[in-house]
C-alpha cells in the first residue's frame, strides 16, 4: 500500500462515519463580529486532537490557533533533543478509535508491516511528520503565526483573545492546548537567573549548538531531558558535557510505566481528591529517568561526565566562564543547560491576567493530611469534570464560563491525560464531552422551544379507500 491510497482508505473511513456533518450549535456575531463556537490555543497534539474530536461531534465553527510557524508547532521539531519519544510505540492517543488514523497505520503505509517491527520507539521527528500529515488529511482549521496576549471576558460564555499582531478573535469557549509549561513557566533557579542571558538556556529553549562546538557545557538535573540534551549537544560538537544532578543516585523507576499497564490512566479521575493528591505527590518525588538508549548515547562519548550529590551551590561568572561550585568543588563552564522543570500557577500566564485571581486552586478546595500538604500541588488548578475552570468563589464562575484547561496543569485532577501521549486516548473524549455538553446546555431553553413547536411533516403517504397507499 502506498500512502496515497493509505490516504484513500482514511477518506473513506470518515465518510463512513459522517464526519464533519451539519453543524448544529446556535451561535450569533457580537456587535456585528463573528463569533466561534470554541478556539482552540495551541496547534499541537492536543489542540489538534480537540480540533478533530470536535468535528467529529458536527461542531464545525472552530480555529485552532498557534504561535509558531505552520509545522513547526510543539516541542518535536523546535526545543525537543531526544531520538525518539518514550512513550511505548504501541500505544494510540489522537486517532479515537480509528485504526488508519494511528501513527502505525502512517508508519505501515510507507514502511510496511516489517518497517513497523523493526523499530523499538517512534522517531521524534517522524511523530512531527506524522502530525503534519494528521492535520493535512483530517483538514484542521489552524491560524499560524497568533500568538494570543491576553484572554478578555466579555460577557458570560464570550471572550475576546487579544492576538500579537493580529485582530482579535470572539469566542465562546477557549480551550489551552498549550501543552506541558501552557499551565506556568519553565523553571529557573535563582541562583542562575541572575548570569547575563547568553550564558544558560532551559531545555525548553533554542540553543545553538554549533556556537557550542569545542565548549564546556554543565546540564543542571537528573531526568529524562538533561541526557536528551547531553547526548544531542555532545553530537552536535560540544568538548565536554557535565550532567549535574542532586540526587545521589538516578532514577530507576518510571511510574509512568505502571500507571500505563494498570488501568490508572483511564481510571484516574474516579478517585477520591485525597487520593489523586497523595499519588501525584508520590509521582512529582519520583523523576522520570532518562531511556536506556539515550543514556547509553550520551555516556559512549569521551567528553560526558556525570556528578551525582552535586547540587549547585554556587554560580558566577568569571573572566574564564561560569564557574559553578558543588560540594565537590568549583568548576568552569562556557554554558549551562536548565532541566529544572515546570512550575504551575494560573497567575504565572500572561494570557490569563484578568482572570487568574478567579480560578480555584488545589489548596481552595482540598485539605491534605497533616504532614501531606505540598505548595507544588497546590498550586494547580482545580477543575471540573471537563477540563473547565472553576471559580474561587461563587461568584467568579460566570467569568470563567467557557475556559478549559487542556495542558499539563489538569494532571492533579486527571492524572496523565493532556499532553502526555500516554493519556490522550481518555482525555480528548472527556474535553470533547465537556464542550459539547456545556455548548448545548447554554443554548438548551431555545433548543427546546424550536423541539416543542417543532411540526415538520416527515410522513406524507396517505390512505385511500380499497386499501390503497398515495404518495
Amino acid at each position: 500500500m502506498t500512502l496515497a491510497e493509505h490516504e484513500a482508505r482514511v477518506a473513506h473511513d470518515l465518510e463512513c462515519l459522517g464526519y464533519q456533518g451539519a453543524n448544529w450549535t446556535r451561535t450569533e456575531p457580537h456587535d456585528g463580529q463573528p463569533v466561534y463556537d470554541v478556539v482552540i490555543i495551541g496547534g499541537g497534539q492536543s489542540g489538534l486532537g480537540a480540533a478533530f474530536g470536535l468535528l467529529r461531534e458536527r461542531i464545525t465553527n472552530i480555529l485552532v490557533l498557534d504561535e509558531n510557524l505552520e509545522g513547526f508547532e510543539g516541542p518535536w521539531d523546535t526545543y525537543a533533543r531526544m531520538m525518539t519519544l518514550r512513550t511505548p510505540k504501541h500505544l494510540t492517543c489522537i486517532d479515537y478509535g480509528m485504526p488508519s488514523l494511528t501513527f502505525r497505520a502512517w508508519w505501515e503505509a510507507q514502511h510496511g508491516a516489517d518497517g513497523w517491527a523493526v523499530i523499538d520507539k517512534i522517531p521524534r521527528r517522524d511523530w512531527m511528520d506524522y502530525l503534519r500529515w494528521y492535520r493535512r488529511i483530517l483538514d484542521l482549521p489552524v491560524r499560524n503565526g497568533s500568538r494570543v496576549v491576553l484572554v478578555n471576558p466579555v460577557r458570560k460564555g464570550l471572550f475576546r483573545l487579544d492576538i500579537a499582531d493580529g485582530a482579535p478573535v470572539l469566542a465562546r469557549k477557549v480551550v489551552f492546548a498549550t501543552g506541558i509549561q501552557g499551565g506556568g513557566q519553565w523553571q529557573v533557579p535563582v541562583l542562575v537567573s541572575s548570569l547575563p542571558a547568553h550564558r544558560y538556556a532551559h531545555t525548553s529553549e533554542a540553543v545553538d549548538f554549533a556556537a557550542l562546538a569545542g565548549k564546556r557545557i554543565a546540564i543542571l538535573g537528573g531526568g529524562a531531558s538533561a541526557f536528551d540534551n547531553a547526548q544531542h549537544a555532545l553530537a552536535e560538537g560540544a568538548g565536554e558535557v557535565h550532567v549535574f544532578v542532586r540526587r545521589k543516585t538516578l532514577p530507576t523507576v518510571n511510574p509512568i510505566r505502571f500507571m500505563e499497564a494498570n488501568g490508572m490512566i483511564p481510571r484516574f479521575p474516579a478517585l477520591s481528591d485525597a487520593m489523586k493528591y497523595r499519588m501525584m505527590k508520590s509521582f512529582f518525588q519520583r523523576n522520570q529517568p532518562p531511556t536506556n538508549d539515550t543514556f547509553a548515547r550520551a555516556a559512549s562519548y569521551p567528553g560526558f561526565r556525570l556528578h551525582l550529590g552535586a547540587p549547585w551551590l554556587h554560580v558566577e561568572e568569571t573572566d574564564e566562564g561560569v564557574a559553578v561550585t558543588t560540594p565537590d568543588g568549583t568548576m568552569l563552564f562556557d554554558f549551562l543547560i536548565l532541566s529544572t522543570g515546570i512550575v504551575t500557577d494560573p497567575a504565572l500566564r500572561p494570557e490569563l491576567a484578568l482572570v487568574a485571581d478567579r480560578i480555584a486552586r488545589w489548596s481552595d478546595r482540598h485539605a491534605p493530611a497533616e504532614g501531606e500538604r505540598d505548595a507544588v500541588l497546590d498550586a494547580h488548578p482545580y477543575l471540573g469534570e471537563g477540563f473547565e475552570f472553576q471559580g474561587r468563589q461563587s461568584g467568579d464562575a460566570d467569568i470563567l464560563h467557557g475556559l478549559f484547561a487542556f495542558n499539563y496543569s489538569g494532571l492533579i485532577n486527571f492524572g496523565l491525560s493532556a499532553s502526555a501521549i500516554s493519556g490522550l486516548k481518555q482525555a480528548l473524549p472527556r474535553l470533547v464531552k465537556g464542550l459539547a455538553d456545556q455548548l448545548f446546555l447554554d443554548d438548551h431553553a431555545a433548543i427546546v422551544d424550536d423541539f416543542l413547536a417543532y411540526a415538520e411533516p416527515e410522513f406524507t403517504a396517505s390512505w385511500t379507500p380499497g386499501g390503497k397507499a398515495a404518495a
